[in-house]
């Protein structure tokens, strides 16, 4: 029996934050775990060209914040801000309540594991050869400063009659270590042979290096 756990599930609370950020009681509790659902669902289908890896959900009484982690702010945010209030609008919609948008962008989106699962998946959609990617992406990974890269794609590989599994694997990748910032990601590419999944290991150093950085996202943040 396998004893495979997600990086970021198994560091919640320790070292990663919460994705969700708000309180409720039995009554609105899964009322309002489906609504961030559909907020996600909805960022990730309408802005995916914005390259966005990661949604952050904060509530209050009068307000739902929604702290979107984008490589491309430029395309999420438009011309004046215009492509923000539409979003700001559709998202208020779906959450009868006051909604803000603030953005984060990603300066390194080569080390977002979630990105690069994304990217390899657009690839293999694109039906370039699964083994050119895996070493393309991985290299890219590690120019990009990551200490270690690992990834892992498996269903119908290049149209065979039989899905397998193909991995590569640089550097080091500790998951048990809590103290490491590993992250990680996991996207599929719908073929027409059949579906791909592609998962995505990153770490890219220690829990301190990334306590750095995410001080240096807030000053950016708007």
């Amino acid at each position: 029996m396998g004893q495979k756990v997600s990086p970021i599930g198994f560091r919640i609370g320790i070292t990663e934050p919460w994705r969700s950020r708000w309180y409720a009681g039995k009554k609105d509790f899964s009322t309002l775990l489906l609504e961030d659902q559909r907020i996600r669902r909805f960022v990730k289908k309408e802005y995916h060209s914005a390259a966005v890896p990661r949604i952050d959900i904060e509530r209050t009484r009068e307000r739902v914040t929604v702290i979107i982690h984008t490589a491309r702010p430029g395309l999420l945010i438009g011309r004046r801000g215009a492509q923000v209030d539409k979003l700001n609008d559709e998202l208020g919609k779906l959450c009868n309540k006051p909604v803000a948008i603030r953005t984060v962008e990603i300066s390194k989106p080569e080390l977002s594991a979630q990105l690069v699962a994304e990217s390899m998946a657009e690839q293999l959609m694109r039906r370039a050869s699964f083994r050119r990617a895996l070493k393309k992406s991985a290299q890219l990974t590690m120019q990009a400063g990551a200490l270690g890269v690992k990834m892992t794609v498996a269903g119908r590989l290049g149209g065979a009659e039989i899905a397998r599994t193909e991995k590569i694997a640089m550097g080091s990748v500790p998951l048990n270590t809590l103290s490491a910032w590993v992250d990680y990601g996991f996207a599929q590419a719908r073929t027409p042979q059949g579906v791909i999944g592609i998962k995505t290991w990153v770490h890219r150093g220690k829990f301190t290096d990334f306590q750095d950085d995410q001080q240096q996202q807030r000053g950016t943040a708007s």
